[in-house]
């Protein structure tokens, strides 16, 4: 099964309008300027408003740092590098406040599509279906991906032929099934 890799320390860093903070785009897929599915790694040096992105799902998980409270239309939500990825509306007023300094943050986007995201600690098991646009977010400690070592600090995605049943084995990573 061969996978796509894109290392997070090859993909050029995009400052914020709001200078809070960098975004390094590891996907933007079918393209960047019509992306139904979007992945990228986001560096997050001050509090601040997020970005509106109307209709589209995110998830927001913190992969390093002590964490952040994102109040998203005015509820609070406390997200540290342990909590599951959190699920909001892209379309909704959402600020960010540092726990105890900078984060570094995974965000899955989805425009048109649908998905779920998970911290994988220790073994999962994924029964995915053909078609779907499968990946898993490898952090500081790697991971294993249908017996391939998936180094630190990379994605590895692909689209399914058929259907698969795929094992995952990590310390800590993410992993998203998304139905284009």
């Amino acid at each position: 099964m061969s996978w796509n890799l894109v290392r997070l320390d090859e993909v050029a860093a995009t400052p914020w309008r709001n200078g809070g903070g960098v975004t390094r785009e590891l996907l933007a897929w079918p393209g960047a300027d019509d992306w139904r599915v979007r992945m990228s790694v986001a560096e997050v040096a001050t509090d601040g408003p997020f970005s509106r992105f109307d209709g589209v799902q995110r998830w927001f998980a913190v992969l390093d740092g002590a964490g952040v409270r994102l109040r998203v239309d005015g509820n609070s939500q406390l997200i540290t590098r342990t909590s599951e990825p959190f699920a909001f509306d892209g379309g909704a007023a959402t600020d960010c406040e540092l726990v105890d300094g900078p984060t570094q943050d995974f965000n899955l986007m989805l425009r048109g599509a649908g998905g779920r995201i998970a911290r994988v600690r220790g073994m999962h098991s994924a029964e995915c279906r053909a078609r779907q646009l499968v990946a898993l977010y490898a952090g500081r400690d790697g991971a294993r991906l249908a017996g391939q070592a998936i180094a630190p600090d990379v994605l590895a995605w692909r689209i399914l032929d058929g259907d698969s049943l795929l094992q995952i084995e990590s310390k800590s990573a993410l992993w998203m099934e998304v139905t284009p």
